[in-house]
């Protein structure tokens, strides 16, 4: 698969314990990702942030058991993007979606030399 050098990145801003059923939000995301074969997703866990609410979610040794910020990073073509909202909409119960325009400057390719992870 190729990426355009246009392509766009969708951000969603989530915490740890958000669900989609009875599965974590992150992971339903992803897996709906999959299953539409967009071309990437990586969540990403937070040490420290705040939302709407203006709580504090930390990684401090005293609060391990907190619901700790996520952010899932999906990138792919604007039409890969928009078929993709709707079904994010009924996934997402609260959290933050940013779409931002990116430019794409490597996907997929190994370097000659370098073995593939």
């Amino acid at each position: 698969m190729q990426l355009p050098k246009d392509a766009m990145l969708l951000r969603i801003y989530t915490g740890e314990q958000e669900k989609c059923g009875h599965k974590p939000l992150y992971e339903a995301v992803v897996m709906k990702a999959r299953e539409m074969h967009m071309a990437g997703a990586t969540v990403l866990r937070g040490p420290l942030g705040y939302g709407h609410s203006s709580r504090i979610h930390t990684a401090k040794i005293l609060r391990l058991s907190e619901d700790l910020p996520l952010v899932i990073e999906i990138v792919d073509t604007q039409d890969k993007i928009d078929a993709f909202l709707p079904e994010l909409d009924v996934m997402i119960g609260s959290g933050l979606v940013t779409l931002e325009k990116v430019q794409v400057l490597q996907y997929g390719l190994t370097k000659p030399g370098r073995e593939e992870s």
